[in-house]
């Protein structure tokens, strides 16, 4: 059977940036075995399947698999299967649609708009982020990720958990310095987490930047996921936002923080986080960024 495949690259307007995504039309009759060998075989952080909508209010349904397991959510493959599907439906410079993906975490809100050619897409989290304190030792956390003890932290900030669909360890970094000579031992770091019931994973942050309008920088490391490093995580900058409530405390009102991404990798990525506070709490929190498609074509399976 033939099945059209398009790749995009997500959190950037420019190909050859950002993170490459795989989405899959016509993807009706493939099981789980399928979906995920045809995800190794395109090896990029994610792949989207693609199937009708089990109803006529949303657009599609979508399944997410990495290179090694399926994901219940995912912000780039949601931001990239969003601008995808509106720019296959036709949708044209100076106009803004609205579209409801179905994923395993829910249904996911969607908004896409286009200006002078480029595509914006944006969701609302259908789980608002939470966190948990994580205790790490920090002798064996320093020799998963390479970085000093002392290069560990940022004033008022903790190692937690955070979760908005997919839970992820954070970590915060001193400075770019430190971020920078990250290198992950994958035994140690499997260690680190082998009295949890979360994947030998981190999300690494700090709040200095490469660019002077973006908030924090951040890598993310996923080997558990068969993601050596990946160039943009929506899904991390998703559970983010329980940090940043908990940490930075945003007064009621709307706020965005660009997170930059990608760099080390010379995959530059800028992922846009929107929270909602009201009365001290969050009431509603997004993920929004460009993408481009780079290349499509034809499965024969």
């Amino acid at each position: 059977m033939k099945r059209k495949y398009f790749t995009l690259d997500v959190f950037t307007q420019t190909p050859l940036g950002g993170n490459p995504l795989a989405v899959v039309l016509d993807s009706e009759g493939l099981d789980d075995a399928a979906m995920q060998a045809i995800a190794g075989e395109f090896n990029l952080s994610e792949t989207v399947f693609a199937s009708p909508a089990t109803t006529n209010e949303n657009r599609a349904n979508i399944r997410i698999f990495t290179p090694k397991r399926e994901l219940p959510f995912a912000g780039h493959p949601t931001v990239g299967t969003a601008i995808l599907l509106a720019k296959l439906g036709g949708l044209e410079s100076g106009y803004e649609i609205e579209l409801v993906l179905e994923e395993k975490v829910g249904l996911v809100p969607c908004k896409v708009s286009c200006s002078d050619g480029l595509f914006h897409g944006g969701f609302e989290l259908p789980k608002l982020p939470q966190m948990e304190p994580l205790n790490l030792d920090a002798t064996l956390l320093s020799r998963a990720t390479g970085i000093r003890p002392d290069q560990f932290g940022i004033s008022g900030h903790h190692h937690s958990i955070c979760n908005a669909g997919v839970a992820f360890p954070t970590v915060a970094v001193a400075d770019l310095s430190a971020i920078e000579a990250i290198k992950i031992d994958e035994d140690a770091l499997a260690k680190c987490f082998e009295s949890t019931d979360v994947a030998a994973e981190i999300f690494v942050y700090t709040k200095q930047c490469v660019h002077k309008d973006s908030d924090y920088h951040v890598r993310m490391f996923a080997p558990a996921f068969g993601i050596t490093e990946d160039p943009a995580t929506g899904s991390a900058a998703a559970s983010f936002g329980a940090q940043i409530m908990a940490y930075e405390k945003p007064v009621d009102g709307d706020h965005t923080y660009v997170i930059e991404q990608g760099f080390e990798m010379g995959r530059p990525s800028c992922i846009e986080l929107s929270l909602k506070v009201e009365k001290g709490l969050l009431k509603s929190a997004g993920i929004s960024g460009s993408a481009v498609i780079v290349s499509e074509g034809t499965l024969y399976i």
